[in-house]
């Protein structure tokens, strides 16, 4: 292992990054700036807010660049006078040019949080417990122009719990991620580090999740729907109509596989163990929901307070 420690530009956005940059400012690299996405309005005021990679790497007294853009020369005139070694992109949210990419020494390099070329795209985490995958990791990849389409460095792998929600899993990976970056940075350094190029036929794509999208269709089988919930928990967090209309946010559910001869969308039982609902096949137990205008609550608690006036028979869209 050489002893000069790298010269290291990381750019990166939400809390996933944040992890993979603090890790980085407790190893012997040297982060000489920060790229993040412009600071967005955020809140029931909409104030700017910025991002939780800026406000670390202000903490550290880093300079922070926010272009709107890495296309124009006098963005890549800023980069280029950085004289990095390397650049690290985790969740950055802006794509690089090759006149990018060509300008740190050993390139550029990105942490992902799927195995590729599984799920490559924005919501790679969500992606996989909605799809039932039973497991996936991290990669650090060697970029390309290409959108996550580069040759692969390292790879970590763990289990998806069959209780992970889409927060449980990006928080074991915000772990692991920053674990396998170091020992790809110590064999990038020794000169160690070889990359597997990615099968492309195999290659699967995560789209960016979308608040629409989350709306329970109970005609689908109880065990898809109860991966769509678990994915989409935190957010955008799956949802139905009640008989008035007005929303239902659904957390927490479990499902049963056996067989009935109720019309989807049909209440099966309202107690307090949960809000049965019948589905294309199987049946779905909601037993954490969000009513309209109040917190997350335990169906126990919604019962006990008779806040949820549904009863076995009632039909939900």
């Amino acid at each position: 292992m050489a002893s000069e420690p790298l010269r290291i530009v990381f750019a990166g956005t939400p809390d996933f990054a944040a992890a993979h940059l603090a890790a980085l400012l407790a190893s012997r690299h040297q982060v000489v700036a920060v790229y993040s996405q412009p600071d967005r309005p955020a809140g029931r005021g909409k104030k700017l807010a910025a991002s939780p990679v800026k406000l670390l790497a202000e903490q550290h007294q880093l300079p922070v660049y926010q272009p709107h853009t890495l296309k124009d020369a006098a963005a890549q005139a800023e980069l280029m006078a950085l004289k990095p070694d390397l650049m690290i992109v985790v969740a950055y949210g802006l794509l690089l040019p090759q006149d990018v990419l060509d300008i740190p020494r050993l390139g550029c390099i990105n942490v992902h949080a799927s195995l590729l070329p599984r799920w490559r795209g924005a919501a790679p985490i969500q992606r996989a417990i909605e799809a039932g995958d039973t497991d996936t990791g991290v990669c650090i990849m060697q970029m390309e122009a290409g959108l996550d389409t580069g040759p692969v460095l390292a790879r970590s792998a763990c289990s998806i719990l069959p209780t992970d929600t889409g927060g449980s899993l990006h928080d074991r990976l915000a772990i692991l991620g920053p674990q396998t970056l170091l020992v790809t940075l110590d064999e990038l350094v020794a000169g160690n580090a070889r990359a597997d190029v990615q099968d492309n036929a195999l290659a699967t794509y995560a789209h960016k999740l979308g608040k629409e999208e989350a709306r329970l269709d109970f005609a689908r089988p109880a065990v898809a729907l109860w991966q769509q919930i678990r994915a989409f928990n935190p957010f955008p967090v799956s949802w139905c109509l009640l008989l008035d209309g007005e929303r239902l946010r659904v957390w927490h559910a479990e499902y049963d596989q056996q067989d009935h001869n109720t019309n989807p969308g049909t209440v099966m039982a309202c107690d307090a163990n949960g809000l049965r609902i019948a589905c294309g096949s199987g049946s779905l137990l909601l037993t954490e929901l969000q009513l309209p205008n109040r917190n997350r609550m335990q169906m126990r608690d919604i019962v006990n307070g008779q806040l949820l006036a549904l009863q076995a028979g009632d039909q939900l869209a």
